[in-house]
């Protein structure tokens, strides 16, 4: 803890897309832990960075108001950084859909923009969240945060390793704005949960959870790599039945750009991965790459995969509700924040 401490009072960080979910347990985790020596919370969201101001009047906190599809405006809020995490996304399945272009504007477009001003700007460090639903993606979202992966992992060569860019790839966030739980929580009063499908599998992570994640990764990264937590897995199913026993499930079936199952990690992937206690480690297939730093992970067997159906470890029921518990998920009351 001191030694993390001594590490981030030195440093600046800019989270982008900070004004949401993990933006502000990422916020909360540093102030509380080992404050840097400036935040800078870049988003769009004039109510919720108004909102997060109240809650975060700390002098070393700044917000800036903008978009990364500005890339000047995204360039002045990068001057004097040190370690970018980028969260800002197009998130919704559904939307990306139905707004193609607008989705291909922020997750690709964005993504480019980040890697021009962090370079640019002599940024040490850039890790961007990603998702499940980039690995073989059905889906436009998928597809986008598979092009912003790609995008990021090269962006070390066009950065002539002065600036390291790395990817940090997780399931579904508990409590995050926008996940089936919010639905749940809509649904709740009536009485009937929608549920795509009974068989319906994902993975599953809490936010302080994935901001641990992200730490640990930032302090690993040396360019290029993509980082995926060994998380469990639950059926959608179980999930309702962990939020609200009471209510009656109603199968809805799938829609478009759904899968039955995620994957973490692709038997492609797995080829240049190596698997660790608690997470697995996916380095690039490039010349200017060397992989030898992860040779103390172990090599993966060929055809490989990390699917939400497949998965070693899985949440029951009563761990679920407990988890629920703890982010303060009930359904029952207004204090409940997503």
């Amino acid at each position: 803890m001191n030694e993390l401490k001594r590490d981030w009072s030195k440093k600046t960080i800019l989270v982008t897309g900070g004004s949401g979910s993990f933006g502000q347990e990422f916020v909360s985790h540093l102030q509380n832990n080992h404050p840097p020596k400036k935040l800078i919370i870049f988003s769009r969201d004039e109510q919720k960075q108004f909102d997060m101001a109240k809650l975060f009047a700390q002098e070393n906190i700044k917000f800036v108001l903008g978009d990364i599809r500005d890339k000047d405006c995204l360039k002045r809020a990068c001057r004097g950084v040190d370690i970018i995490v980028h969260a800002a996304a197009i998130k919704h399945v559904s939307s990306a859909e139905y707004n193609p272009f607008e989705a291909v504007k922020t997750n690709v477009l964005g993504a480019q923009n980040i890697i021009d001003a962090a370079v640019e700007e002599g940024v040490e460090k850039v890790v961007a969240l990603s998702t499940d639903k980039a690995v073989n993606p059905v889906n436009l979202y998928g597809a986008t945060k598979l092009c912003a992966d790609k995008i990021f992992i090269a962006g070390n060569a066009y950065a002539e390793r002065v600036t390291q860019f790395s990817v940090v790839r997780y399931g579904n966030v508990i409590g995050s704005r926008g996940s089936v739980v919010t639905i749940f929580i809509e649904k709740r009063k009536s009485g009937v949960l929608p549920v795509t499908h009974e068989k319906m599998t994902r993975f599953w992570i809490t936010l302080r959870q994935s901001v641990d994640f992200v730490l640990k990764s930032i302090k690993q990264m040396q360019g290029g790599e993509i980082f995926v937590p060994k998380i469990p897995s639950m059926k959608v199913v179980d999930l309702a039945q962990a939020f609200a026993p009471e209510c009656k499930i109603e199968i809805i079936g799938v829609r478009p750009g759904e899968k039955l199952h995620e994957v973490l990690l692709s038997e492609y992937d797995s080829r240049n991965a190596f698997e660790f206690e608690d997470y697995f480690v996916i380095v690039p297939d490039f010349d200017w790459y060397e992989s030898n730093v992860w040779a103390t992970g172990r090599k993966l067997p060929e055809g490989f995969s990390y699917t939400s159906d497949t998965n070693k470890v899985w949440l029951v029921v009563d761990v679920m509700r407990q988890l629920l518990k703890e982010e303060n998920i009930s359904g029952n009351g207004p204090e409940l924040d997503f």
